[in-house]
C-alpha cells in the first residue's frame, strides 16, 4: 500500500487539531497555566479552604494577579497553609486580607485579594493571616435548619395561653 502526501498531512493536522483540544481542555479546566511572568509566593493561613484546588486563580478587582501553587495542612496551626504565587508586577500591603469566594452561586472558588492601606508591600516568605475562609453551603443549610427547628419546637407546645386566647 503506497502513502501520499495527502495522507500525511491530514495525519499531521488531526494530530495538531487533537493537541489544540487538549490544550483548551487543561486550559479551561484550570490545570494548565502558561505564564513567564516573574513571581513571588506568598503563604495564607486559612482555617477551612472549602474546595480550595491547585492552581486556581487569585483575583484583586476582577483581575488573575497570581495562582495557587499548593495547599498543605500545618499540624502545628491547624489550619491550611496555602502558597500563591503571586505576578511580581503586582504588589499589595502588608495588611491586605484575602477571602475564599465563588464564582456565582456554586461556582468555582477562588481567592480574592482586598488591598490594605499599609506602606510596606508583602515580600517574598511572607505569611497573611488576615484571612476569611470559604462558606461551605453545607453549613448553612444544616444551621438554617438547626434554627429552623428549634423555632418550631420553640413555639408550639410551650406557649401559655393568654387572656385572649381563653376568650375564644
Amino acid at each position: 500500500m503506497q502513502r501520499s502526501n495527502k495522507d500525511i498531512w491530514v495525519g499531521l493536522f488531526v494530530l495538531i487539531g487533537a493537541a489544540a483540544l487538549l490544550f483548551l481542555a487543561l486550559q479551561s479546566a484550570n490545570l494548565l497555566s502558561l505564564s513567564f511572568q516573574k513571581t513571588y509566593n506568598v503563604t495564607a493561613r486559612f482555617q477551612n479552604i472549602g474546595g480550595l484546588k491547585p492552581q486556581t486563580a487569585v483575583r484583586s478587582a476582577g483581575v488573575v494577579v497570581g495562582r495557587v501553587e499548593s495547599i498543605t495542612f500545618n499540624d502545628k496551626t491547624f489550619q491550611a497553609d496555602v502558597v500563591l504565587s503571586l505576578q511580581s508586577r503586582y504588589s499589595f500591603p502588608k495588611d491586605s486580607s484575602l477571602k475564599i469566594l465563588t464564582s456565582g452561586l456554586l461556582g468555582d472558588q477562588y481567592i480574592g485579594v482586598e488591598p490594605g492601606a499599609d506602606d510596606r508591600n508583602l515580600q517574598a516568605g511572607d505569611v497573611v493571616t488576615d484571612t476569611q475562609s470559604a462558606v461551605v453551603l453545607e453549613n448553612l443549610i444544616s444551621q438554617f435548619l438547626f434554627n429552623s427547628a428549634a423555632d418550631g419546637a420553640g413555639g408550639s407546645g410551650n406557649a401559655k395561653p393568654t387572656n385572649d386566647d381563653r376568650k375564644q
